[in-house]
């Protein structure tokens, strides 16, 4: 898993969709078991319009309790802890539609301030093993989203994950470090 481990060194500031597509083909499957714990997340920049979109509000990552307890974003509070918000009540239109005028400081400011408003201790997703790209591999599925994330290991604590959102026209990469 070195080549994985070097790739990533290599590409820390983002890489062309089909390299990083390439990239995530070429690694090998992840067991949904194998991804109990937390999880502290971070983009992998392709030129989507959702790069570094989670980030500017302050994402943590992602908690995996079971295969049917999955917090599928967990964001920090005023305290800095990783807390579970809700998916279903953020504007996914306007993160899909409108991700330029998602980046305004305005609009992250507002997030904030709102942040405890969309927190639950509630599961929204749960992981299952789907076919993607021709490898049968866990994936996170929303409960309430058209979303799916397809995840391909690194190295030992290490994941890529390519967010299959539908309309949008390719995966917008990310990348998991264990806690």
């Amino acid at each position: 898993m070195s080549d994985a481990a070097d790739w990533l060194r290599e590409h820390r500031d983002g890489a062309a969709p089909d390299e990083a597509l390439a990239f995530f083909d070429g690694l090998p499957a992840v067991d949904p078991a194998e991804l109990t714990g937390r999880w502290r997340g971070t983009g992998l920049p392709t030129g989507s319009k959702l790069d570094g979109l989670l980030e500017a509000y302050g994402w943590y990552g992602k908690e995996f309790n079971g295969i049917e307890s999955v917090h599928p974003l967990l964001f920090l509070d005023w305290r800095g802890r990783p807390r579970p918000v809700d998916p279903a009540l953020l504007p996914l239109w306007l993160l899909r539609d409108l991700a330029g005028v998602a980046h305004l400081r305005l609009l992250r400011t507002a997030f904030r301030g709102i942040r405890p408003l969309l927190s639950t201790n509630r599961p929204k997703a749960r992981l299952r093993t789907v076919e993607h790209r021709g490898v049968a591999t866990a994936a996170m599925v929303y409960d309430a989203l058209p979303i799916i994330d397809v995840f391909r290991r690194v190295g030992a604590d290490v994941l890529i994950g390519a967010m299959d959102m539908r309309g949008l026209p390719a995966p917008c990469f990310f990348l998991l470090r264990r806690d």
